[in-house]
């Protein structure tokens, strides 16, 4: 026995149409463990997406799923109506004990959704109409979540982004050296006490508290297969409290650069221009209505810190022995890091004429 989860016993847990035919891993995610089920309904395929909660890092799976139920209901109910309003938010399956998750035997947590189809995710974007459109979509998730009734949602992660903790963080993990591995990442080390003076700007400017996504890369968002409209924002596991500029600046970070997060050809890494003013322009289009003018003066900014901040939590992840984010190869988060760092840098190199663009468009 391996100790892996159990995903067939699970998959039996929840009121899916018809008989289980088919389980198969889905998709490359960091954190959780993501399946395919098919079924059979009245001899037609049905789909769904099973999912493992990692709660090594949401240490409260229940509590994620308290807010993801209620996010998706709010969105659902907005979305009825709609042209093709079934698939602009995900809809949970009700496990068999009613609630809309599942606890197993092992303590571990699981739940399902609807298979979106017709419409897919891609790792990075690969025109300035693909970004427009994922920046509307979690321009419009903010705008519609704006209403969403009290009580406030459980922070499932604390301090998810905030930057200067995830500095002292790093400097932890320096100092602990737990994988002997500071001497092999000293630039990196450089580079980011050159920037710790940036970490502390957007919690210090006074800015509201949305409710936001948190975890905005472009493979977030399904685009549908046919007319490349954005369809409906997914992975909703750290939808909480934050600022609105930390979707943005995700945003920025995931979407304007044509490499992978974990290119190793760092000549390959730049923050393409286009690509951010269709992100403007399409975040704009449906958040602006309710950005104040200091979140909207710090728009390119966002960009640069959540693409730093991702970095040293690359960086820290790396020297603390690979205990977050999945690795596939040998020094993978130290690639991401330097991904991310060199991204960072691109931006500083066109950071006035970004903050010209905003303004011209916001203006």
């Amino acid at each position: 026995m391996s100790g892996r989860p159990d995903a067939r016993a699970a998959a039996s847990q929840f009121e899916f149409s018809g008989e289980v035919l088919d389980l198969a891993p889905h998709g490359g995610g960091h954190i959780n463990d993501t399946y395919l089920v098919t079924c059979e309904a009245l001899g037609a395929p049905v789909r769904y997406i099973l999912q493992h909660i990692n709660r090594h890092v949401f240490r409260d799976p229940v509590a994620v799923m308290q807010n993801v139920e209620r996010v998706t209901a709010h969105l659902a109910a907005q979305a009825a109506g709609q042209p093709d309003g079934a698939r602009r938010a995900l809809r949970l399956v009700a496990a068999r004990d009613g609630r809309k998750w599942h606890v197993d035997a092992q303590g571990e947590t699981w739940r399902a959704y609807c298979f979106i189809e017709n419409a897919r995710s891609y790792e990075t974007a690969t025109s300035s109409e693909q970004a427009f459109q994922a920046a509307r979509a979690f321009g419009g998730f903010q705008q519609q979540l704006a209403s969403l009734p009290p009580p406030r949602l459980h922070e499932t992660i604390p301090d998810f982004h905030n930057t200067p903790k995830r500095f002292v963080a790093l400097e932890q993990a320096i100092a602990a050296d737990v994988a002997g591995r500071v001497a092999l990442a000293k630039l990196e080390i450089e580079f980011a006490r050159t920037r710790q003076a940036i970490t502390g700007n957007l919690l210090d400017a006074g800015l509201p508290e949305r409710i936001t996504h948190n975890d905005t890369k472009f493979n977030n968002v399904l685009l549908d297969d046919k007319t490349g409209e954005a369809v409906c924002v997914i992975d909703l596991d750290t939808v909480m409290p934050g600022l609105a500029l930390y979707d943005f600046g995700d945003m920025v970070r995931t979407t304007t650069s044509p490499a992978a997060e974990d290119e190793k050809v760092l000549s390959l890494v730049t923050m393409q221009f286009p690509m951010f003013e269709a992100l403007v322009r399409g975040y704009l289009e449906t958040a602006g209505a309710f950005l104040t003018a200091a979140e909207r003066e710090f728009l390119a900014f966002s960009g640069k810190l959540i693409t730093f901040e991702i970095g040293i939590r690359f960086l820290a992840d790396y020297l603390g022995g690979d205990t977050y984010f999945k690795v596939h190869r040998d020094g993978h988060n130290l690639d991401r890091c330097r991904t991310q760092f060199r991204l960072v840098e691109s931006i500083e190199q066109q950071e006035e004429e970004m903050n010209r663009l905003v303004e011209s468009i916001a203006g």
